[in-house]
Order: C-alpha cells, then sequence, then structure tokens
C-alpha cells in the first residue's frame, strides 16, 4: 500500500511539473518600446523585456519564441528563434543569439520558470516590425496625438466665445463648423488671461500669445488652424517637428471674434502632441493638497513638453541643453515606463553639446542614469571614449581641480563642438546677477546667490567629482576594470583638494572658487548633494544652507533637494517643496501656469516662459528623494526605498519601473508607523527605517510596521 502511495504522489508531481502554472509574463518591450505597432524597431539584434508576474516571485529561467506569422507564434513554433529553457534571472533588456532581418515583421512571446522551477503560461504575443540596419541607432517611440475638448465655453458677446482647454499643451486648434457664407473669423491663442474671460494680448516676457485670421468658406466642415512658425524656435539649432504636425504653439485659451456659430463641446477642440506617454503609470497623493497639486504639475509638464521627442528647453527656443535633460530625464522616468526618449536625448548631446561648463558636466550623469534605470549597456558602451572626454579630466591641473580657461581646440572638438574656436564657459545657475544681464527686475544677486565667478569655481569642481565617481561605475558595469579604478583614484584626490582648497575650515562652510572671500548657496548646496563634505561640517555646511532659503533657480532647485533629503533634512526639504512664497512652485500654481515656468517668477527672469520642464524637479524628487524610491543594482534588479515623508500623515504612491511597478503606502496610525510596500515580480528589494535599519523586501506585498 505505502508503495502504491509513494508512485501515486510522484506521478502528481511530475504532472504539475510539466502544467505551467496559470499567469504569465506581461508588459512586454522591445528596444523600450512597449507597444511596437508601425514602429520600425532599428537595432537588429534587439533586446527583450517583460515583467514576471509577482506570484512567481522570482524567475529561474526564460523561453523566448519569435516567429513569422501569428499562426506559429499560437503554436509555440519558433521558426526565427527558440531560445529554449534558458537558466538566467534577468528579465529585462536581454539580447537574443540571432541577427534579424531588416524591413521584416515578427511575433514573439515569452514565458518564464518561477522561484520553484515551474514553468508559468506564455505571454501574450507582440508583433513588432524592423528597419533597415544603419549601425547603432536607438528606436524612438510614436508621437501620440489628442484631441481635447473644452472645459469651459463663454459666449462672452455677440459672435464672441472664450474657450478654457484646462490646460496649456502644444497644438493647434481644429473647427468643426458649416458656413453658410464666405467670412473671417479672428482667433486668439494664449496661455494667460488677463483677468476673468479674456486672453492676455501682452502676457509678457516669453508667454505665448498670437492670433490668426482664418477664412471659412461656405459648406465646408472641418478646419485645422494653419498656425504661422516662429523664428525663434524653427533655426537651425531647434529641434524640429515631423512634417506631418504643422505649426504647434503652448495654449491653454482661445477666444473666437467674428464667429457667427454656436461654440460648443462637439465642434472645438485643442489637438494636441506628446510623445507616447501612458498617465496610468504613475500616481501620487498625499494628505498635503498643495503637494499633491505640486506633483501634478510637475508630471504633466513632463508630458506636454515631450512633443519633440527630444528634451528641450521649452519653446522659446526648442533647444536641448543637458542640465535641463537631466531633471526631464528622471521626472520621465518617475512618470511613465519610458527609456527611449530619454536615450535619444542622452546620444544627441555626443555631437551637440552646449557652451556651459556644468552642462557638458551633466552628459555622464545622464548616461549613468539610463545604466541604473534600464540596465542596458549598450549605450554607455557605444559612447564610451565620447563619454570620458566629457568627463573634462583634459583640463585638470596637477591637484585634479579643473578651470575652464584651460580649454584650447582640440579639447572643444573632442567634446563634440563643430566650431572648434568656442569655448565652454561657467554658469553656476541661471539667470546670473543682475550685473551680467542688464535685467532691471532681475534682483541684485540673480539666481546665483552673489556667486563669485573665480577660475577654479567650486560648483563646477563638485560636478568634477560627481563625474569622476559616475564615471568610474560605468568603467567598471562596462567590464573596463583599469579605466574605473582610475577614475575612482583620481576621484579620491580631486576630493582631497576640493576639501583642502574650497572649504572655509573656519566657518566650516564652503567658498565660491580658489581664493575667494563669498561663501553662496550653490557652493556648499553642492558639495552638500555630491557627497564630497567631510562628516565633520556636515552640520555647518547644512546650517549655512538653511540661511539661504530657495536662493537658487528652478534648475539649482534640484541640487539643493538632493542634498538635503540625501543629509536627511526632510522637514525642511518638505518646507521647500511647498513653500507658499514667489520662490517655489506653489507659485507657478497660483500665477495660473499648468506647466511649470522657467523661473520662480517672472520678476526673477523677465524673458521667462510658462512651459519649461527644467522647473519640475518634484517630479523625481518626490518618488526619488521624499519616498526614496531608486534603483540601486541596475535596471532595477534590486531597489531601495527610503521614505523620509517628515510631517504627512498619509501617502500613496505608484512608480513605474522597467521590471514593473512599485506600489507603496504610508499611514500614521497613533503612534506607530505603517507602510504597505508592494514591488514587482523578479525585484528584490531593501526598506531602509531612519536611514539606518534594513528590511528585505519580497516581490509581492510587504507589510511593515513600528
Amino acid at each position: 500500500m505505502k508503495k502504491y502511495l509513494i508512485i501515486l504522489i510522484l506521478f502528481f508531481l511530475l504532472a504539475y511539473a510539466k502544467d505551467p502554472v496559470s499567469f504569465a509574463p506581461s508588459g512586454l518591450m522591445v528596444e523600450f518600446i512597449r507597444n511596437p505597432g508601425e514602429i520600425k524597431i532599428l537595432d537588429l539584434n534587439p533586446e527583450f523585456t517583460w515583467i514576471v508576474p509577482m506570484k512567481a516571485k522570482y524567475q529561474t529561467a526564460y523561453q523566448i519564441i519569435i516567429s513569422s506569422n501569428r499562426n506559429n507564434a499560437k503554436k509555440n513554433i519558433g521558426d526565427i528563434w527558440d531560445s529554449g529553457k534558458v537558466t538566467d534571472r534577468n528579465s529585462s533588456e536581454v539580447e537574443i543569439g540571432i541577427t534579424l532581418k531588416g524591413n521584416s515583421t515578427y511575433f514573439w512571446k515569452v514565458r518564464i520558470w518561477d522561484i520553484k522551477e515551474k514553468p508559468t503560461s506564455f505571454s501574450e504575443i507582440q508583433s513588432f516590425k524592423t528597419g533597415l540596419k544603419k549601425g547603432y541607432s536607438t528606436t524612438q517611440n510614436r508621437f501620440l496625438s489628442t484631441l481635447i475638448s473644452p472645459q469651459k465655453i463663454i459666449k462672452t458677446a455677440d459672435s464672441h466665445y472664450f474657450i478654457d482647454f484646462g490646460k496649456d499643451a502644444f497644438g493647434t486648434l481644429i473647427l468643426e463648423l458649416i458656413p453658410v457664407k464666405d467670412d473671417t473669423i479672428t482667433i486668439h491663442f494664449g496661455e494667460k488671461t488677463s483677468g476673468s474671460d479674456q486672453i492676455d494680448r501682452n502676457p509678457g516676457g516669453s508667454i505665448r500669445y498670437q492670433y490668426v485670421k482664418l477664412p471659412v468658406t461656405a459648406g465646408k466642415a472641418r478646419y485645422i488652424i494653419d498656425l504661422p512658425p516662429d523664428t525663434r524656435n524653427t533655426g537651425p539649432a531647434a529641434i524640429h517637428l515631423p512634417d506631418s504636425f504643422g505649426v504647434v504653439t503652448p495654449f491653454r485659451y482661445c477666444e473666437l471674434e467674428n464667429c457667427s456659430f454656436e461654440i460648443n463641446r462637439a465642434n472645438i477642440f485643442q489637438k494636441i502632441y506628446t510623445y507616447y506617454f501612458d498617465e496610468s503609470s504613475s500616481s501620487f497623493t498625499s494628505s498635503d493638497t498643495v503637494l499633491n497639486q505640486i506633483w501634478d504639475i510637475c508630471k504633466y509638464s513632463i508630458r506636454a513638453t515631450s512633443f519633440t521627442g527630444i528634451y528641450i528647453d521649452g519653446d522659446r527656443e526648442r533647444i536641448p541643453y543637458e542640465a535641463d535633460a537631466y531633471i526631464n530625464q528622471l521626472g520621465h522616468y518617475y512618470t511613465d515606463r519610458e527609456y527611449s526618449m530619454a536615450r535619444a536625448t542622452n546620444e544627441y548631446f555626443i555631437k551637440h553639446p552646449t557652451w556651459p561648463t556644468e552642462w557638458i558636466l551633466h552628459t555622464v550623469p545622464i548616461f549613468y542614469n539610463d545604466l541604473m534605470f534600464t540596465g542596458n549597456l549598450e549605450s554607455a558602451h557605444e559612447f564610451y571614449n565620447e563619454l570620458k572626454f566629457k568627463t573634462l579630466t583634459a583640463i585638470s591641473r596637477e591637484d585634479g581641480l579643473i578651470s575652464s580657461k584651460n580649454v584650447n581646440e582640440e579639447i572643444m572638438r573632442d567634446l563634440g563642438f563643430s566650431d572648434p574656436k568656442e569655448r565652454i564657459r561657467d554658469i553656476v545657475d541661471w539667470p546670473p546677477a543682475q550685473k551680467d544681464t542688464g535685467w532691471k527686475l532681475a534682483g541684485p544677486n540673480g539666481e546665483r546667490d552673489g556667486y563669485d565667478m573665480v577660475e577654479i569655481n567650486t560648483v563646477v569642481n563638485a560636478f568634477y567629482y560627481r563625474n569622476l565617481v559616475l564615471m568610474a561605475k560605468i568603467a567598471w558595469m562596462l567590464d573596463k576594470t583599469e579605466d574605473s579604478n582610475f577614475y575612482q583614484s583620481l576621484s579620491e584626490k580631486v576630493r582631497n583638494s576640493f576639501n583642502e582648497k574650497l572649504l572655509d575650515r573656519v566657518k566650516g562652510v564652503y567658498i565660491d572658487g580658489e581664493n575667494s572671500e563669498h561663501s553662496s548657496l550653490h557652493a556648499n548646496m553642492m558639495a552638500l548633494a555630491f557627497d564630497i563634505v567631510p562628516d565633520e561640517y556636515i552640520s555647518s555646511v547644512i546650517d549655512f544652507i538653511k540661511s539661504r532659503g530657495m536662493a537658487c533657480s528652478v534648475y539649482g532647485s534640484q541640487y539643493l533637494l538632493e542634498g538635503l533629503y540625501k543629509s536627511g533634512e526632510n522637514d525642511y526639504a518638505y518646507s521647500l517643496l511647498t513653500i507658499n512664497t514667489d520662490r517655489g512652485w506653489w507659485n507657478m500654481i497660483r500665477s495660473g501656469s499648468t506647466i511649470t515656468m522657467e523661473a520662480w517668477d517672472m520678476k526673477y527672469k523677465p524673458n521667462s516662459d510658462w512651459n519649461h520642464a527644467w522647473g519640475a524637479a518634484p517630479a523625481n524628487i518626490i518618488p526619488g528623494y521624499m519616498w526614496g524610491i531608486a534603483p540601486a543594482k541596475p535596471g532595477y534588479a534590486k531597489a531601495v526605498i527610503r521614505p523620509q515623508l517628515s510631517s504627512l500623515k498619509y501617502s500613496k504612491i505608484k512608480v513605474p519601473t522597467i521590471r514593473g511597478t512599485i506600489l507603496a503606502e504610508f499611514r500614521n496610525i497613533g503612534k506607530s508607523k505603517e507602510y504597505l510596500i508592494t514591488i514587482p515580480g523578479n525585484m528584490e528589494g531593501d526598506f531602509i527605517v531612519d536611514g539606518k535599519k534594513v528590511i528585505k523586501l519580497d516581490p509581492g506585498f510587504n507589510k511593515i510596521r513600528f
């Protein structure tokens, strides 16, 4: 009897081992593209990504099938490629072992083996098309056009309408009318009102207003407004839009004059353009309604300004700048599971650098972010030699510190400048002091906090140190051990020289540069953000930073907040995030903008615009630093969650990653705190309490109470 029982148990075990479990991988991506459709994948050795089901816990193996037609894929016939069972935990950016043909259509799916080494069901089938091989190239995602109906329509007078679409966006206007006679309608477009129910015809700075005369023809039903181009953002340095877009402008409001037709939600639309974006990928809410609104405007800013497919500096010029791109990139990663736009922008800078020294020194950090959030080495490998130049080691002196005065034509060529006679120049923050700009309303110090611009510049050398640290990590990930050791050793030398020559040890704060007698917020916040400050001086540096308030631009606030959160100063950081003065994000909302502004207020930069995503730092600061959610290993193989929620009584957040979604919720329950954390399958996690105690997280639901 016992023998038969053992045989029966073995039979059921074998049967279970052969039958796949009911769940399957999801979230398929080819070369970062989630829904390829008609997009042509440019890499003929593409990488494949999927989300491992939480029920599987961890992936122990996978099988990829690629077929020439959907029918074969349904039958599990991989006539193009069948990997078989591959013992490997990696589920993101997995490269297959063959080269595909160009201009072809393929169908693929994947299954995995779970933590118990049981196979799952196959995923759904995803089709994709390839382009022609033209060397290394990043595949960019598609653009989306969306029709937005008005939120408010007011007939202000006979034949005169005021329309509010709710949010500023880049696009044009569509009217669906059937005129009974030929006529002309005047259409006003604007981002700002001058009061109730009227567009501001003179909004100031670079806030947009324009009008067009629209001839209407008897019997014609549909009009797509043809806007005149702006010479400021259609020049050779600007990112040009696809011809199919026509000319777009940012606007929230429009007015129609001499319009004898009844206007309603069914016959007028704001046609907007954005890069592919999934609104449901991320969310944030908390017990602070002001913070919630700040998150909303910053998240929307990332989406709304994506209309060129490359991160740009707003509508005035539509030119990519590295510092803007750093803030855009992180905001994009935290608001959508999208990586192709960031990578295309990173690679654009290799041959299209901009003039500020610190902007050049943003190149290595944005490539490092790409590695950490995607786990894909291709881009860093392809442009590794160019990245070495971008560290600016060529302009260092014997003690390791750098000066932009040491640049020559050869170095400018190595940096990617087409005109080697051009020169990089230190910027610190923008706009600079009034004496440099001549702006009467910029204030006595601009956004540099009175910075003393000397040759050996503290801010520049802080960025330089950070580049060396990150370049050492990039080299290590690319198995370039000798280079990694070199950059690590050089970074230590620079840090020592930095603290020897730029730290006033009597006052316990950093000066603006070698032999300077002035200390600014910028010199100190950059040293803090980049982990340069010796332990014994952290307290005095933080005290000085707190004494300066928000004496930096919207760009500088990124690093101010990074430094504060990294130092555990979450109460002060939270107060800056929600500050109710004219130097904060609430002021942007109060001013009427629905996309973050180029400056805190028009008086700080009189030519400022209302559509600049470099003002959207909270889109990454809230999830990445306040909630402390970040990749601890490349491609989110491991996540860290280090919440610093200050006085919030409640918060809930949804963060996209290449491996799936992280969900986190916090409740302050009387004398205890409760965290509910869900991490996706195939991801390790560390939850850090009070900056020190580490709690290991498993895929799925984790409840933490203390």
